[in-house]
């Protein structure tokens, strides 16, 4: 699995973009609804608009190199803010909108070096309440007219006002600046998991991203006018490829979702437009997967046990015809094709006509999906193909697409790209054992922001080491089982990395000696806690004890605040001894050994994601 070691020709994102603006210019490029439709804007009224916001951008003395955010919700300008600020030479540094924390934000301004700040309405409190804190964002592009702004704010268009202004002076020095990028200038700096002690802003270049455009068509082929509906917030760097880079390069379609007043708007505007916009493609996480699931198998289950049994009876039928994908319909398979074919006209073209009637499959990014869920969903007659990767590889590595699948896996290899699976020692493994995935191409990033020390630690002579246990199988599928490393995964696939905050409380605790926070792609974080005994506590009392030690983090607690509550534990586990060398649970370095921790506790750990052993006071931390 070797790249060909080429040397690629410039190609960068304003490149990848002119090439398909100049020849799908007239095709329609986005759709947004507004004045109760869907609206289209076409690859070259695309161009046109970005052009226009990067020369606003210059007009307001924005400067080559210079690094800008974008905090809102998906929608056109939220692209075409992208495209004009590369346009004008600069670097985007998208956030999320679910930083809720003045605190995290805060950070990510300042540690970016953010000079501007381009923000939806419903976001621009969050950055008022900080203003006065980034004196380096010398201007606010509020998207929306607020009405009346305050200092340093400026409306979005007047941005545009002032761009074609600019541009009819200084037009053919302004396009110089979007031609002059090259191949390992930044695109983007993308913060993932990590703390304000060990900051993770992933630096990927442009060539990185049209690198990984052009692997990731190796493995799917998208038709000119093909419709993508995301549903995902666009910061992440899995929205650029898949979202809409991917979809720029062959003249497709993107569609974004209309926002509503609240986040429970949004969601509940999601199934109208998908009848409305009848996509092709949906780019979804797992907890939404889960969610259609829980939706489309409710409506069965209110019309009665008939319709339920009935329901699952052709469910059932279609998963053993499907069975895990390359094998669909092959050998005695080929028998229920009948029988699935029945049950597909009467049944799943109706669930199907009730996501537009158009929609060929899913795209699951984030949090590894459950095969169960996977199997549903082919079984309905849309798969929910899973891929795998990370930020750091910009971030395809792998895909399940509707040319080669296995259920239950993390699919082919996007190409070219070179594979290793490593021991712990550094030894590369042969094919069928697991462990760490290791990875090298034009994809991987350039490193972290400001951080040399973890650059050199993940990235090693080219070779990216992901944290991530999986193994290749012999038909060249790769299978990700899990963290090699520490991070804690959560259900909707966001990570967060667990050593400050298990550092804190043991630094900070009495009665906590050792801790280790768990989460694989669970609803919410646990932990396992070596107690001090020493006190004489036992039973209830030290249960109480611990949890309220734990509880001083959440809430009104006196130490609310330093960390996020999702990746507080919302129960625990008691050890039932300290975790040593001698049981192999702490290394030769000190280091905690998780994977030797979580094996040895795996059924209190299970336990503890149910009901019962939710409870802090379940069998196994009384008994």
């Amino acid at each position: 699995m070797k790249t060909d070691g080429r040397v690629p020709a410039k190609r960068t994102l304003i490149d990848l973009f002119e090439e398909s603006a100049a020849k799908f210019a007239q095709k329609t490029f986005l759709l947004e609804k507004s004045d109760g439709e869907f609206k289209p804007t076409t690859y070259y009224q695309t161009k046109v608009l970005a052009e226009q916001f990067g020369a606003g951008l210059c007009s307001i003395g924005f400067t080559k190199k210079s690094n800008a955010s974008i905090l809102a919700e998906g929608r056109n300008l939220w692209i075409i803010g992208e495209l004009g600020i590369f346009y004008a030479g600069g670097v985007n540094v998208p956030l999320s909108v679910k930083l809720e924390e003045s605190s995290d934000l805060l950070f990510r301004l300042l540690h970016a070096d953010v000079t501007l700040l381009i923000v939806s309405d419903k976001q621009l409190p969050k950055v008022r309440a900080i203003k006065e804190m980034i004196p380096l964002v010398k201007t606010i592009i509020v998207m929306d007219n607020v009405g009346e702004l305050q200092d340093r704010e400026v409306y979005a268009g007047d941005i545009f006002e002032a761009g074609r202004k600019y541009l009819a002076v200084h037009g053919e020095e302004f396009r110089k600046l979007g031609q002059e990028l090259q191949n390992d200038d930044i695109a983007t700096i993308t913060y993932t998991s990590g703390t304000t002690a060990d900051p993770k802003g992933v630096v990927l270049t442009h060539r990185n991203y049209t690198a990984n455009v052009e692997q990731a068509l190796t493995c799917m082929t998208i038709p000119e006018g093909y419709k993508n509906f995301i549903i995902l917030p666009l910061d992440h760097c899995f929205a650029h490829v898949v979202g809409f880079y991917i979809m720029i390069s062959q003249g497709a379609i993107v569609a974004t979702v209309q926002q509503g007043r609240t986040a429970m708007e949004t969601l509940k505007n999601i199934p109208v437009n998908i009848k409305e916009v009848k996509p092709n493609l949906i780019l979804s996480v797992p907890a939404l997967a889960k969610s259609f699931r829980k939706n489309i198998e409710n409506s069965v289950r209110a019309k009665g046990e008939g319709a339920w049994k009935f329901f699952s009876f052709a469910m059932n039928v279609a998963q053993l015809y499907n069975g895990d994908g390359y094998n669909r319909g092959r050998g005695w398979r080929a028998l229920l094709w009948p029988l699935k074919a029945f049950f597909d006209k009467i049944l799943f073209s109706k669930v199907r006509m009730a996501m537009g009637g158009e929609l060929d499959f899913f795209v699951g990014g984030g949090a590894l999906l459950d095969k169960e869920v996977q199997k549903f969903y082919y079984g309905l007659g849309i798969p929910m193909y899973q891929g795998y990767g990370l930020s750091e590889a910009t971030p395809i590595i792998s895909a399940n697409t509707p040319r080669k699948h296995k259920l239950g896996s993390s699919g082919v290899l996007v190409k070219p790209l070179d594979i290793k699976i490593m021991d712990t020692e550094g030894r590369e493994l042969p094919v069928g054992a697991s462990g760490e995935i290791v990875v090298k191409g034009e994809n991987v990033m350039a490193g972290y922001w400001k951080n040399p020390a973890s650059t050199a630690d993940t990235v090693k002579d080219g070779w990216l080491y992901t944290g991530d246990m999986g193994y290749m199988s012999k038909d060249g599928f790769l299978y990700v089982k899990g963290r090699f490393k520490s991070l804690l995964i959560g259900s909707d696939g966001e990570k967060y990395a667990p050593e400050e905050i298990e550092e804190t409380i043991v630094s900070q605790s009495s009665i906590i000696q050792q801790i280790m926070l768990h989460n694989n792609q669970s609803p919410y974080t646990i932990a396992v806690i070596v107690a001090d005994r020493s006190t004489g506590l036992s039973g209830e009392t030290l249960v109480k004890a611990v949890w309220e030690d734990l509880e001083r983090y959440k809430g009104k607690g006196i130490y609310a605040g330093q960390f996020p509550e999702r990746w507080l534990p919302a129960t625990f586990v008691l050890a039932k001894e300290p975790f040593t060398e001698h049981n192999r649970m702490i290394n030769s370095t000190m280091k905690m050994v998780r994977g030797k921790v979580e094996e040895f506790y795996k059924e209190q750990i299970n336990a503890a994601y149910t009901p019962e052993g939710k409870n802090i006071y379940n069998k196994y931390n009384v008994s």
